[in-house]
């Protein structure tokens, strides 16, 4: 089982708000479901105090990432100690929908947010300890602050996606040929 997988969930968790551009996905108990269904089964009830939970374990997260990217890697791995202190993993082996016994790692008694945070957390602490701080990322591509895990062979992923990439090379692009041009005289 790789456990640096249930990384991608910080990842999933953290991206549900743009700060930049007043963007939140993560409002109402409503919006939990689409965060939550493909890390573990949906819960029968998520409260509002749920959302609360689970949008201040996303501000700690990005913290995480955003001192990472920014090389403070002690900063990085104290926010993650506090996560997983205060979110326990509850390991459990399981079996369902006709598939072999395997590992959970937040068992059913466990909350939605506590539950998530939980996956999250660990996911996060497994990454990094496997793969080093250095592959926890912000997207360079302004204002996106997509945070996002740098799987490449050569530790080169600047941005989140291709679209921000693109994006950013665009202005880039852009900006050399504005600096090339000839500026009119203001003088004459």
């Amino acid at each position: 089982m790789d456990l640096s997988a249930y990384a991608e969930h910080a990842v999933r968790l953290v991206n549900t708000e743009q700060p930049a551009r007043g963007e939140d996905l993560l409002r109402s108990p409503d919006d939990v479901p689409a965060l939550i269904a493909p890390v573990r089964r949906i819960p029968s009830r998520v409260t509002d105090d749920d959302v609360a939970r689970l949008r201040a374990v996303r501000t700690r997260l990005r913290a995480v990432f955003t001192a990472a990217a920014a090389g403070r890697e002690a900063d990085a791995v104290a926010t993650l100690n506090g996560l997983l202190a205060e979110f326990p993993v509850h390991p459990r082996l399981t079996g369902h929908d006709a598939s072999p016994w395997h590992l959970h790692l937040a068992g059913d008694a466990v909350g939605p947010a506590e539950g998530f945070a939980a996956i999250a957390g660990m996911g996060l602490a497994v990454q990094l300890t496997t793969h080093g701080i250095d592959r926890l990322g912000v997207c360079r591509a302004l204002p996106c602050r997509n945070v996002f895990l740098d799987l490449s062979a050569n530790r080169s992923r600047r941005h989140c996606s291709e679209r921000c990439a693109s994006r950013a090379n665009v202005a880039l692009y852009r900006a050399r040929r504005r600096a090339r041009e000839p500026q009119p005289d203001r003088h004459t």
